[in-house]
């Protein structure tokens, strides 16, 4: 049983830059892949990014590809994910996710997910 805890929402304005956090409960942590995924109100899950166990491989969404960054700290038990260049269109709630399956893309192939932290980008 992996816990997940997001931190690190909040108001920003267009053109800046938040980092989020995945605070993971277990040490098995290092054995799981983990992912972002957001929630705008009215849209469903949609994927982010995600990073692999061992933090070698990373793969983006086209919509956050150059602008976000996964990454993790196995030895913390923490996922990261920093979020440049916001807009207002990034407004969502972000949820981190983990999988033992790796190289997924859909909310269905993630067992263990955190309860989501909001990031509005508004001027």
């Amino acid at each position: 049983q992996v816990q997940l805890v997001e931190s690190g929402g909040g108001l920003v304005q267009p053109g800046g830059s938040l980092r989020l956090s995945c605070a993971a409960s277990e040490r098995t942590f290092s054995g799981v892949a983990l992912a972002w995924f957001r929630q705008a109100p009215g849209k469903e899950r949609e994927f982010v990014a995600r990073i692999s166990a061992s933090g070698g491989g990373t793969y983006y969404a086209d919509s956050v590809k150059g602008r976000y960054t996964i990454s993790r700290d196995n030895a913390k038990n923490t996922g990261y994910l920093q979020m440049n260049s916001l807009k207002p269109e990034d407004t969502a709630i972000y949820y981190c996710a983990a999988s033992y399956l790796p190289y997924r893309r859909s909310p269905s192939d993630y067992t263990y997910w955190g309860q989501g932290t909001q990031v509005t980008v508004s001027s």
